[in-house]
């Protein structure tokens, strides 16, 4: 799809981490400046990301108005501070899918809440993957260690929103592939990280996307997808690159996802957000 003309920008679709953030975790001023001059000229903005509502909040509450916040890759969309759908993991697929991630050696972290809560159970305090562990200490205290992952799914009231898997990029290349062959109902989203051999599987409902989650926004505003801008920077935001009217990804970007033929902008050090922002919404020459 990805149009370089065509109908004026409605919606701004950014991902966080890679895209909206620089590497320090920061937004920097011009892209602060660039979402905020979007927002003034009347674009709506959604923050689309697989990060939970608590940690998705701390971003969304340095831009200006009230973003859209699409979480867990879509499992949990948050529209003015309340949940407007989820899409959760059955009980029964999340159970099966943390024995399978044991079996294999891996670390599983189940994430709760279909109200933002953003809890995360996991059932041992010291994650064989050294990130895996920062990732948890830096989400405490809302990280709740249980004697089984198990037996904490059934005496919740609700589904999850999804089964997380965090190790080194071969571990989890080979854990997605086999995850993919057993067949689970559900979908199996993964992101890279190369520079620090780090990889990320977030296991969702089988219906769970960013660009579904975002095809569902743009219904609900009544706006066309071919009016969308989104940016983005791993193999999760690929579909909803894809599927916008104009999709960019980031020059620090995997080479792979780089090779797809999408709008390729500077990277998340070198304020590649404003640049798409300024080209396509504020129709500014590049590099201006």
């Amino acid at each position: 799809m990805n149009r370089h003309t065509g109908p004026a920008i409605r919606v701004l679709a950014l991902d966080i981490d890679g895209t909206l953030l620089n590497t320090r975790k920061e937004i920097s001023p011009r892209n602060h400046q660039a979402v905020k001059a979007a927002i003034e000229a009347g674009v709506r903005l959604a923050l689309i990301t697989g990060r939970r509502y608590p940690a998705a909040r701390r971003i969304a509450d340095q831009l200006p108005g009230d973003p859209v916040l699409v979480l867990h890759n879509g499992g949990l969309v948050i529209e003015n501070s309340l949940p407007i759908r989820v899409r959760p993991l059955k009980k029964a697929t999340a159970a099966s899918v943390v024995a399978f991630g044991k079996y294999f050696g891996a670390d599983p972290v189940v994430h709760v809440g279909h109200r933002g809560e953003g809890l995360l159970y996991v059932d041992t305090a010291s994650p064989s993957h050294t990130l895996l562990a920062y990732y948890l200490h830096m989400s405490h205290p809302d990280v709740r260690v249980v004697e089984s992952l198990v037996s904490a799914l059934e005496a919740e009231a609700d589904d999850p929103l999804q089964v997380m898997f965090g190790g080194s990029m071969n571990e989890m290349r080979d854990l997605a592939s086999a995850l993919d062959a057993r067949g689970f109902e559900a979908t199996s989203l993964r992101t890279v990280y190369p520079a620090e051999d780090l990889s990320l599987i977030d296991v969702v409902g089988p219906t769970v996307d960013k660009s579904e989650a975002l095809s569902f926004l743009c219904s609900r505003w009544s706006v066309d997808m071919g009016s969308v801008l989104a940016i983005g920077d791993n193999w999760n935001d690929r579909s909803m690159l894809q599927q916008a009217g104009i999709g960019c990804v980031m020059a620090n970007a995997d080479e792979g996802l780089r090779s797809l033929g999408l709008v390729l902008v500077p990277g998340n050090d070198d304020d590649g957000v404003a640049h798409a922002i300024e080209r396509f919404v504020l129709g500014r020459a590049a590099g201006k």
